[in-house]
């Protein structure tokens, strides 16, 4: 009976993986047509009228009702992560004092299976009184929303994938799919890079890796006490203790705030390694230093300082002087550890 159990259970799970695969392919084939019944010209005066919206710094303002209310909040978020100003307006709260977000120079993006829905048909003319360019992304061409708007993206399907031709399944993977594509045909045309990307994703992976430089990691120069070079072995350990930096730096007697040379964990115990213990209490913080180390520019991107911890040959690098430009020589900005690029998500 255990076997049996397991049989059924298997060919269920077969069914099922079917079932999905071809519900999938059903909505993929609605996006296959749907592609083919757009027309290029309407497809070109929407992308027109986005250009110029873009151009005005004015608003995308996109609506819908229920499923279409949610694909219209998707477009509307895709479209303001990318750089064009972009918003859900709720019909209903539209006819209550939110038309108000609405000006002249928007463009109105407006999303409906039948073309008949009576929220936006009510929103319709106010939009027209205004001025305000209207997009009909609609099932049905000969709508009443279509023909009241100044260009029509069809968004027909033959049927849904729900089994009852009811829930929208198809119809709304279609007009996620067209918003989608505008989407992605502005990106093309008004040539965004992944450094604009980053700007409306400064807490993503990307965004931090364009947009964070090393002053922005950086621990500020005046968390740090300077050390001199005839600071004794003792009193680096105990500096280095505690600033809880785990290195520290030392400062040009003829210059305030120049780099002389870095001290870390690490050429403490090299400096230990080379010399003998009776001459320990002698050593000071001269010739426990690395004289002129690697330094970087304060807006140098973090992932390139990232690199040149990397790829140093000499030895491993995991604090980095962070300076700028003085007459005299390098100022000392901060310190730029591995460990905060570390806790940064950088690595």
């Amino acid at each position: 009976m255990a076997v049996v159990c397991r049989r059924i259970t298997a060919s269920s799970r077969t069914y099922s993986l079917s079932a999905l695969t071809r519900c999938l392919q059903e909505e993929a084939a609605a996006i296959a047509v749907a592609a083919e019944r757009l027309s290029s010209s309407q497809v070109e005066k929407a992308l027109v009228l986005l250009e110029r919206c873009s151009d005005q710094r004015a608003k995308l303002v996109i609506t819908g009702v229920g499923k279409s209310g949610i694909v219209a909040r998707k477009i509307a978020a895709t479209f303001s992560s990318i750089g064009l100003m972009a918003l859900y307006l709720n019909p209903l709260d539209a006819m209550h004092g939110d038309l108000g977000v609405v000006a002249q120079e928007d463009v109105c993006l407006l999303l409906s299976n039948s073309g008949e829905t009576a929220e936006l048909l009510e929103v319709l003319p106010h939009l027209k009184r205004r001025g305000t360019a209207r997009i009909a992304l609609v099932g049905k061409p000969d709508s009443s929303l279509a023909r009241g708007s100044d260009v029509v993206l069809e968004a027909s399907v033959d049927r849904e994938v729900c089994p009852l031709n009811l829930a929208p399944t198809a119809s709304t993977a279609v007009a996620m799919a067209i918003g989608d594509a505008l989407a992605a045909i502005w990106m093309e045309r008004r040539n965004i890079s992944p450094a604009d990307f980053a700007f409306n994703h400064p807490a993503g992976s990307l965004g931090k890796q364009l947009t964070l430089t090393a002053s922005d990691l950086m621990v500020p120069v005046e968390k740090v006490q300077p050390l001199q070079p005839n600071t004794s072995l003792q009193e680096v350990i105990c500096k280095l203790t505690q600033d809880g930096i785990g290195s520290g730096w030392v400062e040009d007697p003829s210059t305030a705030g120049l780099l002389l040379g870095l001290i870390t964990d690490g050429d403490l115990r090299r400096a230990l390694r080379d010399h003998s213990a009776e001459n320990w209490a002698s050593l000071s913080a001269a010739e426990l230093m690395t004289a002129d180390p690697i330094t970087v520019d304060a807006d140098l991107l973090a992932v390139e300082a990232i690199k040149q911890m990397e790829c140093n040959r000499r030895k491993p690098i995991s604090v980095l002087p962070v300076v700028g430009p003085d007459s005299s020589g390098n100022l000392l900005l901060g310190l730029l550890r591995l460990h905060d690029l570390i806790q940064a998500g950088l690595t």
